[in-house]
């Protein structure tokens, strides 16, 4: 039987079918997989050249020498504590996030600050900005508004991904962004298929090791949030960085998915402005000012590495106008919310089977963590009860399917923040054992 000379490919998760079809048998997203060719240049290997291959000398790690790696700082404090201190020569970054979150933002302020000290500490190379997207004259309007200092700021407007190799590896600036990975071809493949992604990719990623300069690639997101494309080259990548929040919101949230070279538990808070992303060195401080103590409202406390963050969440419970109620959460996991609302209305006896109910995460933060169940139910049980918790409440623990509370890690250091911020009433295990022992402490 022939060999096909075409096969169909999933751009999400890189599937491979003999025939179209709307669906993805393997990760079930629709309309995504596409025509590929099958490139006839190298020939199948034989039986007998595979036994002929010699065999590769294995080397002993006894006798590989520790090498230390300095790091080079971004400038921007939070970006550093996301790296684990800043880039490694050589490393590749993914920048992922939705449109219009900032993900050019931040890289043109990246290239400014790394720019302006190479060229005060020893007038060092300069740094590289390649735009598939957009034109030079473009590119500097953003960056005129971030009132960056353009001595030290390259622009090439090119989408072939070894004419931008042979050009990072003849200026080799001090750091490179291609803005964006989906506008790059390789090889002959079309600029956003999943073969271009992966090839271009490969290409610019062997030129940044090569010659030690750290390539950030910037990366869309499907409507769903998830990376599109590049997801399939997360694996080639040192690190994934995704940058969070509604673009209506102006908080941004960067965090690492991904991190070969640190720590993925660090985020980076930033407040988004007219002169560009702004960092937020105490973000407890700020969601504490701009509380409003009304029903439904409760102060929980989130460890993200080596920060503890205060978090408001809020909730929302009202009669439903349907016979399904309604459940919708903003920054929390929908399970985790379905979950919480039949914990309440079996164990802690809340009539909630004829109400919608709506929670929101202020700021834009994702509760990733089960420590805010606790929060979440005293804030839903607060809005049903149309009664304010006291101003002074700060609750945190992992709520069971019995109704109990376990406890969670880093309870120190919760208490220790919530304390520094004036939140002197905390409920948290093992003081309240049960979800009606922590409501009858309110």
């Amino acid at each position: 039987m022939p060999k096909p000379d075409k096969i169909f490919e999933c751009e999400k998760c890189g599937a491979q079918h003999l025939k179209w079809s709307g669906r993805c048998s393997e990760c079930g997203s629709w309309s995504t997989i596409k025509e590929a060719t099958i490139s006839k240049n190298q020939e199948p290997r034989t039986k007998s050249q595979d036994l002929n291959t010699p065999a590769a000398k294995t080397v002993s790690f006894a006798t590989v020498a520790n090498t230390e790696t300095s790091r080079i700082s971004t400038g921007i404090a939070e970006v550093d504590r996301v790296l684990g201190g800043g880039f490694i020569p050589g490393a590749v970054i993914l920048l992922a996030g939705e449109p219009g979150n900032g993900k050019s933002t931040l890289a043109a302020q990246i290239l400014d600050k790394i720019g302006r000290r190479n060229q005060l500490d020893s007038g060092a190379t300069n740094t590289l900005y390649v735009s598939g997207e957009e034109s030079a004259e473009q590119v500097k309007l953003r960056l005129d508004r971030l009132g960056a200092k353009l001595d030290n700021l390259h622009f090439l407007g090119e989408t072939d991904a070894r004419t931008v190799a042979a050009t990072i590896a003849q200026s080799k600036p001090a750091i490179a962004v291609v803005d964006s990975i989906q506008t790059m071809t390789a090889d002959g493949n079309g600029a956003g298929s999943l073969g271009a992604v992966r090839a271009s990719a490969g290409i610019l990623t062997e030129c940044a090791k090569t010659n030690n300069v750290p390539l950030i690639l910037i990366g869309q997101v499907t409507k769903d949030g998830a990376t599109a494309g590049p997801k399939s080259l997360e694996h080639l990548v040192d690190v994934v960085l995704s940058l969070e929040g509604d673009r209506e919101s102006h908080y941004r949230i960067l965090r690492a998915e991904k991190n070969r070279f640190g720590s993925t538990e660090e985020i980076g808070v930033f407040t988004m402005a007219e002169s560009g992303l702004k960092e937020v060195k105490n973000p407890s401080e700020l969601f504490v000012r701009e509380r409003n103590i009304l029903p439904g409202s409760c102060m929980t406390c989130l460890v993200e590495g080596s920060r503890a963050m205060l978090v408001e969440v809020q909730a929302l419970v009202h009669p439903s106008a349907y016979s399904a109620p309604v459940r919708r959460s903003s920054g929390l996991d929908m399970n985790r919310l379905q979950m919480i609302v039949a914990v309440l209305t079996s164990r802690a006896r809340l009539p909630l089977g004829k109400a919608d109910v709506h929670v929101n995460v202020v700021g834009g933060i994702k509760l990733r963590e089960p420590a805010a169940d606790l929060a979440v139910a005293l804030a839903i049980y607060s809005a049903a009860k149309n009664t304010a918790l006291p101003s002074d409440l700060c609750a945190f623990g992992e709520l069971g399917l019995g109704g109990e509370l376990r406890s969670v890690r880093a309870s120190d250091r919760r208490i220790t923040e919530a304390l520094r911020f004036g939140l002197k009433k905390i409920i948290s295990p093992p003081d309240a054992k049960t979800i009606s022992d922590a409501i009858e402490r309110i």
